[in-house]
């Protein structure tokens, strides 16, 4: 994460971004994002990009920590701040009593279901969009999925074509409304350790299908659970839509040319 103050994405090029995200090699990191003063009085300006430098108009995850971030920089209130994404203007606090930062997302409409051939042990799919794109399929054995193959060619699966989809795979675990999610995502064209508007997307999507009531709990790779609250609409669709996670800072450093 960046303090957009001191540096601007004008002074990255994608290459920048992907020396800096590459594990082994750079910092290592799902994407790249900037934080810095928003259009008035405490807002906040976050803008992302995928690991391989493309941009993306909305990160769930990267949501959370720009909020934990913000409130580091003395830029937005733990209280509540307005944080502006290319994918809209989002309401998000942050608790340092439980090091949890929470978002307040946009109506979710209506999931669709794609045409799409399941492979074996694949229950179900469904389409969501929750700032980007989210194909949700339930599985069997979450561990038993190739993801890095099942996942991409999903994710470039005509029926979703032009732009694709991330996938989140997401099984039932032994716990009343938790599952276990594991997520191949565009841009970075891998899995990433959690997902936080895959696990919204998720959530709704159970909640469709009656596998799972609201508020649902997402257990991601990291071992750390997102919690999604929202209701469901009258005339379909998800409202009042809150996604809560761990926001920590690591570490702080300098990057020099």
């Amino acid at each position: 994460m960046v303090d957009a103050r001191s540096a601007t994405p004008a002074d990255w090029t994608p290459e920048d971004m992907r020396r800096v995200c590459a594990r082994g090699t750079g910092i290592g990191a799902d994407g790249l994002v900037f934080v810095g003063p928003g259009s008035e009085s405490g807002a906040v300006r976050m803008v992302y990009f995928n690991s391989d430098g493309s941009p993306a108009p909305m990160c769930g995850n990267a949501a959370l920590c720009s909020t934990r971030l913000a409130v580091a920089l003395g830029l937005g209130s733990p209280a509540g701040m307005r944080l502006e994404t290319d994918a809209g203007v989002y309401e998000s606090r942050y608790s340092v009593a439980t090091r949890r930062a929470e978002l307040h997302l946009a109506p979710v409409k209506p999931p669709t279901k794609p045409d799409l051939r399941l492979a074996g042990g694949e229950l179900r799919s469904a389409l969501a969009t929750v700032g980007v794109p989210h194909l949700v399929v339930q599985v069997e054995d979450l561990e038993a999925i190739d993801l890095p193959r099942r996942g991409r060619a999903l994710r470039f699966d005509p029926e979703l074509a032009p732009s694709g989809a991330n996938v989140s795979f997401v099984a039932a675990t032994t716990r009343a409304s938790t599952w276990a999610m594991r997520t191949y995502e565009r841009g970075v064209e891998g899995e990433t350790l959690a997902c936080g508007t895959g696990a919204v997307a998720a959530a709704c999507i159970l909640r469709e299908w009656g596998q799972s009531d609201l508020p649902v709990t997402v257990m991601t790779r990291t071992g750390l659970p997102l919690t999604i609250r929202a209701t469901r609409g009258r005339q379909g669709g998800y409202d009042d839509v809150w996604l809560e996670g761990q926001a920590e800072l690591v570490f702080r450093g300098v990057l020099s040319a």
